[in-house]
């Protein structure tokens, strides 16, 4: 496959802290995230979170948009006030970008996978709310999700996955046109469909941390970059 033939996917960096070899905060993507992309057939690229964009313009050229995991959102963009001690990392910058281009890429039929944050993010965006903090976390914790319906939807080959998981937060309630594809056996949703014209799914876990030796999770990728490819990059 040549680099012209790959879509190229946007991913919204993601604030840092530490980034000690740059010597200043920055704004990351994690490489196995960019490599899960790019092993799936598409070309990544990592978008600055900034107020205000001009989403028609800097999506220009795109094909499709990832929402990548990262710190907690803050409450209030699901009408709440922060009821936790343990919420960590909050940015209402990043969270108003994210929320700016869910909004987008959903008014126009982008084609979307969501991970983790990404997508209790886009379920807040849609009316949604989250538990702000579980009763026992999912920190590096693996399990097996089975995935209720639309397994062909997601281009997996059987119903069960391997769930990579690192989350204290979980969808409550869920928003509008978000249907739920798969729960964990405490009951929380791992996997959903949102209502859109384009390919457009979430999960709960990350699926960047295994992909490059299950199969199952390569899987999601490569179906969310060959729907990238067949939708074509955006044009304002």
């Amino acid at each position: 496959m040549t680099t012209s033939e790959r879509p190229t996917i946007a991913i919204l960096g993601r604030f840092s802290d530490s980034a000690s070899a740059l010597r200043h905060r920055a704004v990351v993507t994690a490489r196995a995230l960019l490599e899960s992309v790019w092993n799936a057939g598409g070309d990544p690229i990592t978008l600055l979170p900034v107020e205000d964009s001009n989403w028609a313009e800097r999506l220009r050229g795109v094909s499709g948009v990832l929402m990548p995991g990262g710190g907690d959102i803050h409450p209030s963009l699901y009408g709440e006030e922060p009821a936790s001690d343990a919420l960590y990392d909050m940015d209402l910058l990043q969270d108003h970008a994210d929320a700016s281009l869910v909004r987008f890429v959903l008014d126009h039929g982008i084609p979307m996978f969501t991970i983790c944050r990404g997508t209790q993010l886009t379920n807040a965006v849609l009316g949604g709310n989250l538990v702000q903090d579980m009763a026992v976390h999912h920190r590096n914790h693996v399990h097996t999700v089975t995935i209720d319906s639309d397994i062909e939807g997601l281009g997996l080959a059987g119903s069960q996955i391997e769930a990579s998981c690192y989350h204290h937060q979980a969808i409550d309630r869920v928003g509008d046109g978000v249907t739920p594809l798969a729960f964990a056996p405490e009951g929380h949703v791992e996997a959903v469909r949102y209502d859109t014209a384009a390919w457009a799914y979430g999960v709960q876990w990350h699926p960047e941390d295994n992909a490059a030796v299950d199969a199952q999770n390569a899987a999601l990728f490569r179906r969310f970059v060959d729907e990238a490819r067949k939708a074509g990059p955006f044009v304002r």
